[in-house]
């Protein structure tokens, strides 16, 4: 049974673009859909999201606040390790995420037997290991993809 939908933000939330200033970063874009499947479908579902980036960002708390995301990691370098806080049951963990830096999370979760889910375009050694391919690509709903089928299809 999965209670735990982890997710990257960059390339997976977003369409992995960082726009920056000379102060710094200056703006993400997030998909409405994706925050309406978080918002609407998981989270009624029984289902915790959860952030776990590379990444520090206000944005994504903000955004985070909005949608009712109260597990949020950012900054992290090691996202198996502070997985494995959240949960040591990793077959409880649906996990998306899109390039290289997900990948220990990814390797984990699928041998424990907990559901895999990446973004159209994520990178191609991702794509070969998921149990989902989106047809959206990152930033573009491909959480929402994964959500839909994980809640209406999966469970």
């Amino acid at each position: 049974m999965i209670k735990y939908l982890v997710m990257d933000v960059d390339g997976t939330l977003t369409d992995g673009k960082i726009y920056m200033s000379s102060s710094g970063e200056l703006c993400k874009a997030f998909n409405i859909k994706d925050g309406c499947g978080i918002h609407d479908i998981l989270i009624p579902a029984g289902i915790s999201p959860v952030i776990i980036t590379g990444r520090k960002s206000e944005i994504v708390l903000n955004r985070c606040k909005e949608l009712g995301i109260t597990e949020i990691y950012q900054g992290v370098s090691n996202k198996i390790e502070k997985l494995k806080e959240v949960t040591e049951d990793l077959s409880t963990v649906a996990y998306i995420g899109d390039d290289i830096n997900d990948l220990s999370c990814i390797v984990s979760v699928k041998k424990a037997g907990g559901v895999v889910g990446c973004p159209a375009d994520a990178a191609k050694k991702i794509k070969n290991i998921a149990d989902f391919i989106a047809e959206s690509n990152g930033g573009d709903g491909a959480v929402r993809d994964f959500i839909e089928w994980m809640v209406y299809e999966l469970i």
